[in-house]
Order: C-alpha cells, then sequence, then structure tokens
C-alpha cells in the first residue's frame, strides 16, 4: 500500500528543508501571524503540491537536479496554499482544519483575514525575487483564479441548478490552477521548451481537478477523524459537491431538504445517508480516476524515465485515498 511515508521519500531532504525555510520565511516576520499561520507547519500537511514540484524538476532541470529557484517555487506554493486555507475557513466559518482550531476560532476573523493577506504578501514578494517574469505572470494568475472560485462558490451556495460543468468549472479556480499553474512554472525554470510548459500544465490541471473531486467524495464518506475536520462541512454550507450533484439527478426528493438549506440539525446526516444510496460516489469516483488517467497519459507519454515513475505514485496515492 502507498503511504504518505513511501510517497515523499526520494523528496524526504528536500521537504525537510522546505518546513524549515517556511518557518524562517514567515515566523521572522510578524510572530502574531506567524501563530495565525500555523497550518503551514502542521504535520497535518501532505505537502502534495511541493512534492509535484519536486519529482517534475527532477524530470526536467538540467542533469535531473533540482534548482534553488524550484525549491523557493515549491515554498511559495505552499504559502500561496495556506493563505486561501486560512480565508477558505473564514468565508465557510469552518472551526476545524487539520484537527486544529482555525485561525479565526483561535485569534478572531480580523486576524485571520490579515493572516491571509500577509501570506499572499509574503508569496508574491518571493515570486518576484525569483526574477523570472514568465514566472511571476504564471504564479500571479493563481491568486486572481481563488478570487473567482470563492465567488463563484458564494454565488452557487444551496443552488440545485448547478451543473457538473459548472462544478469543475469552479474547483479548476479553487484548487487546479496551483497545481497546474506551479507545475507550468517548474517547467519554466528548467528552461523547458513551450511544448513542455503546457504539457505540465496540463497534467497538473487534471491532477487538481481529480484531487478536488476526491476531496469532496471525502467529505460525504469520511469521519471526522479522519479528515481533521467535521465530515459534511461543504454540504452544510451550500456547496453542492460532485456526489450531491449526481445523487440529485438519481434522488430528486433530495431538492427539498437542499432547498430547504438544513433547517433541523440532522438534516445534513440525512442527506449524506440518502446520497450514499445512489450511484453519486461512485460517479464521482470514475470522474476522478478519468482526470488522473489523463494525468498520467501525459507523463508516461511523453517524459518516461526514473524519475516520472516515482511521479507516478502519488497519482496512485490520490486514488488509494477512496480506500
Amino acid at each position: 500500500m502507498i503511504t504518505s511515508k513511501n510517497l515523499f521519500s526520494p523528496v524526504n531532504s528536500e521537504i525537510s528543508q522546505l518546513n524549515s525555510n517556511l518557518e524562517k520565511m514567515i515566523g521572522a516576520k510578524n510572530r502574531i501571524l506567524y501563530a495565525a499561520s500555523k497550518h503551514l507547519f502542521s504535520k497535518g500537511g501532505k505537502r502534495i503540491r511541493p512534492s509535484l514540484i519536486f519529482f517534475i524538476a527532477k524530470i526536467t532541470a538540467p542533469n535531473y537536479i533540482i534548482l534553488p529557484e524550484h525549491k523557493r517555487l515549491a515554498e511559495i506554493t505552499e504559502i500561496i496554499h495556506t493563505a486561501s486555507l486560512v480565508h477558505d475557513d473564514v468565508i465557510d466559518d469552518c472551526d476545524i482544519r487539520r484537527g486544529l482550531e482555525s485561525v479565526h476560532s483561535t485569534f478572531n476573523t480580523k486576524i485571520a483575514v490579515l493572516a491571509g493577506d500577509f501570506l499572499f504578501a509574503q508569496s508574491s514578494w518571493y515570486l518576484a525575487n525569483l526574477n523570472n517574469l514568465e514566472v511571476v505572470k504564471t504564479i500571479s494568475k493563481v491568486i486572481t483564479d481563488f478570487a473567482e472560485g470563492e465567488i463563484r462558490q458564494g454565488l452557487t451556495s444551496f443552488d440545485t441548478t448547478i451543473s457538473i460543468d459548472d462544478y469543475m468549472e469552479k474547483s479548476f479556480y479553487k484548487t487546479a490552477t496551483l497545481i497546474a499553474c506551479s507545475c507550468k512554472a517548474t517547467a519554466i525554470l528548467s528552461k523547458c521548451s513551450k511544448n513542455t510548459q503546457n504539457d505540465f500544465y496540463a497534467y497538473g490541471k487534471h491532477f487538481g481537478l481529480a484531487f478536488q473531486i476526491i476531496d469532496d467524495i471525502l467529505d460525504i464518506t469520511s469521519s471526522k477523524e479522519q479528515l481533521g475536520k467535521p465530515a459534511g462541512s461543504d454540504l452544510k454550507n451550500g456547496n453542492l459537491t460532485a456526489p450531491v450533484i449526481f445523487a440529485l439527478e438519481e434522488n430528486p426528493e433530495l431538492y427539498k431538504i437542499i432547498n430547504q438549506e438544513f433547517q433541523q440539525s440532522a438534516d445534513v446526516k440525512t442527506t449524506i445517508k440518502n446520497i450514499k444510496k445512489t450511484k453519486g460516489i461512485q460517479k464521482s469516483k470514475d470522474m476522478a480516476e478519468e482526470h488522473i488517467q489523463l494525468a498520467i497519459n501525459i507523463i508516461e507519454e511523453r517524459f518516461k524515465c526514473t524519475h516520472s515513475q516515482k511521479l507516478m505514485l502519488i497519482n496512485d496515492y490520490i486514488i488509494n485515498r477512496f480506500y
């Protein structure tokens, strides 16, 4: 079975250095905001995004050596990801993240918003200091996409008319864009051709979409202990994801309880129980596996080597989170 331990073993030293550098990059600036950004250093973080960067760097860089610029890009990506989590928890009024109290629960909403802003600002500073305009353009777009994704999610709260296409577009803005753009930026730093840059962008996009679909399935199927936050959090907030959308097609009775926005305390549990009786979860799994396969095909067809085989372990790990 693939575990996070053997998954990251080829890049353990890089991940260890990343964790140490993140603490220095953030902690030295402001003690309060550092404390508010503690998720950045939580052991619950899977470090999937920086690991993708390190593996892609090993595939694309001259002599297969990870460059200092790749390492800094990985740090920037993780800071941006954490900033988005801090803001997400405020928007969704989520009290728990990775088994810890969320920033706005520990401090207050004002500090949480400022902490998220601080992290975005820090990432922008370090991004500018890479002195690579193409990478700056590529990664800067991510922050705009995050805002677009949050707005779309807010406008479709409890909207039972949302389509799978709408959901996938929102998932791209909220999750896949960071992964896609960081994969592309890795290839840019390796001085790869435009075609190779676009290949890794496509890889990251499909990987990111699969990752989000699987997260949304786990929100329905997993426990609070497994998730590090209450199960059904997205559903409770009116965020209708793939399993819900597919279940609505099969069981129209779900429309009534969702349209009433879970007025009764047991409504979320009842809805989850009814979703599990449909093929919604299986259809969502199938869709996630399709995107993972598309990501795999890009690597196997164009970048097959020792390091790419190790990159494939991450794809397997994502799918095996179901089991």
